[in-house]
């Protein structure tokens, strides 16, 4: 087993020990959320110990404390990854004009027991400069704020009461946002890069699986993928938030659309 940190993914503790999910909620209320099995699908992937600890009121500590008698071995060395949260109300959500104020009500998406995800970011992608988004949700996502405050969002989290919570984000000077899909030098020579990994591919196929899920599958596979292999992707569009990632990790990919619903994705070190 490997060592657990204060970085270290809900998920992996789930997956760790059949018992770590009653050891996690017993820690906090608030962390009875993870009984449902979607909101446990969607959170635990993206959720760190220390993003955890913060939504819970509890600390790392605590974790460790809870995790050690499940046989994880505690690494106390790894900081975690921080991000500067306002703890008062900010100006540009005391001042924005309501006009201006983009709600996005995720509440009964979850219900019905779907991720709002990819909706979430469709509403972020088209987010204009001197307007606000407003996620309204039953807790704070936390994840979201790291993976848009390192794209250089502000961003503001109002705790309502125990099932409401407001979190507004708006763009900052350095903002970056995902593009649209890839470009023609990504789409060409699809046959060229097919030729160079044709004995060296591994195959993923996505299709079938929900939102977020593809993009941590693939994100997992890439991971494992050795430095002179491919992976071949199954997917049913261009995935457009995981084009970012792959420029961050230095990755390279091609495309090939074969009709609607239908593309064939292939990623590889350059």
């Amino acid at each position: 087993m490997k060592p657990i940190h204060a970085n270290t993914k809900i998920a992996d503790l789930l997956k760790g020990h059949p018992d770590a999910l009653e050891a996690i909620i017993s820690l906090s209320p608030r962390f009875n959320k993870l009984r449902n099995p979607l909101l446990r699908k969607i959170m635990a992937k993206r959720t760190t110990i220390a993003m955890a600890s913060k939504v819970g009121g509890c600390s790392v500590q605590d974790f460790f404390h809870k995790m050690a008698p499940l046989g994880f071995v505690v690494d106390t060395t790894v900081q975690a990854e921080e991000l500067e949260i306002p703890s008062h109300k900010p100006l540009f959500v005391e001042e924005v004009d309501p006009a201006n104020l983009i709600a996005l009500d995720v509440r009964a998406q979850l219900e019905t027991g779907k991720d709002p995800f990819d909706r979430i970011m469709q509403a972020v992608k088209q987010l204009k400069d001197h307007e606000v988004l407003k996620i309204i949700n039953t807790f704070e996502p936390t994840p979201l704020i790291h993976l848009l405050g390192k794209k250089g969002f502000e961003t503001y989290t109002e705790q309502m009461d125990d099932q409401l919570v407001h979190t507004y984000f708006r763009k900052s000077a350095n903002t970056t946002v995902p593009q649209e899909a890839a470009t023609p030098a990504q789409s060409s020579d699809w046959d060229g890069a097919m030729a160079r990994f044709a004995n060296q591919l591994t195959y993923l196929d996505v299709r079938q699986m929900d939102m977020p899920q593809p993009m941590h599958a693939i994100l997992e596979s890439l991971n494992k993928l050795g430095p002179e292999a491919a992976l071949f992707v199954y997917h049913k569009r261009i995935p457009v938030f995981l084009l970012p990632e792959l420029k961050e990790r230095c990755l390279d990919y091609r495309t090939k659309e074969l009709g609607e619903g239908e593309v064939h994705m292939l990623i590889f070190k350059p």
